[in-house]
């Protein structure tokens, strides 16, 4: 495995949800409590950054010029060029005391994403899925912290975290119709430090799944519920974790500056930042959002 390597020294608030471009060669990312969504061009080192003005959960890829977004507001595309916003569909409409957190589009091209209390209750979030036609269904409710997301290589197999429950679950995953069932428990954090933040699968099957509180980014095979490995980040909020590059051997981390007190921030001072390894296997493409 090649050395962890600091990309951007983002001093990111809370640095989330990466999704790799292949066509535009960019990564995008969120900080969701600076209200910016950031464009990483690995080949010329660039980050630009767009001030969005309110939280924003996640970004995934659409067109050329325009992402799909979830705002506090709902699911948002947005133009890269003219930074306008277009409302598609907002399913917690009037409550304010929600915000989405995390999300991704699926291998037909749904956004999955979800909410989570703005205030740190439990239970108050759901997980929802826009679907091809602008439509958004209510996947579950009752969730705390919706978080990390991933499809198996055969489509198959989704994986969802609500972080409080300190699991990964796997459920039973129909491409055609996005439907899921057959819950069970992929990896369990009872034993690790932190609590599963956000993920990605790789091209072998295995799950990659960022420690919040834990300063790392660990494998697991979902199929055993073993742990293969970890990556230490000197970082302890690591929050988020995507393949990129265009061998799709980069494995590109988030990190987060929010819950860490001045000491913490002393003895981590790149906490925040934008880190990439090239673990030594391939991940699975991000999947772009399709509107029929």
């Amino acid at each position: 495995m090649a050395e962890l390597e600091l990309v951007l020294e983002a001093k990111a608030k809370l640095g989330e949800g990466p999704s790799w471009d292949a066509e535009a060669g960019r990564l995008y990312w969120v900080d969701i409590e600076g209200f910016k969504l950031h464009a990483y061009e690995p080949e010329t080192g660039k980050d630009t950054v767009y001030e969005i003005g309110q939280h924003i959960g996640a970004v995934v890829p659409y067109e050329k010029d325009r992402v799909v977004i979830v705002l506090r507001e709902g699911f948002h595309f947005y133009n890269l060029d003219t930074g306008e916003l277009e409302l598609i569909h907002d399913p917690e409409n009037g409550r304010h005391d929600n915000r989405f957190n995390d999300g991704k589009c699926d291998p037909a091209g749904r956004f999955w994403a979800g909410t989570m209390s703005l205030e740190g209750k439990d239970k108050q979030g759901s997980l929802y899925c826009l679907e091809k036609d602008g439509e958004v269904r209510t996947v579950f409710t009752d969730v705390t912290t919706s978080n990390g997301l991933g499809w198996s290589p055969d489509h198959k197999t989704m994986y969802y975290i609500d972080t409080q429950t300190g699991k990964v679950d796997q459920y039973d995953f129909e491409v055609a119709s996005g439907s899921v069932s057959n819950p069970r428990v992929a990896a369990d954090f009872e034993h690790q430090d932190g609590f599963p933040d956000g993920m990605t699968v790789d091209a072998e099957g295995m799950i990659w799944v960022a420690h919040w509180g834990g300063s790392q980014v660990s494998r697991w095979n979902p199929n055993t519920g073993k742990l293969l490995s970890r990556i230490e980040v000197p970082a302890k909020q690591v929050t988020c974790c995507c393949f990129g590059g265009k061998d799709l051997d980069e494995l590109y981390i988030t990190t987060a500056r929010t819950g860490l007190d001045e000491e913490q921030l002393a003895n981590t001072p790149h906490a925040g930042g934008l880190f990439r390894v090239k673990p030594g296997v391939k991940g699975m493409p991000t999947f772009r959002y399709k509107q029929q």
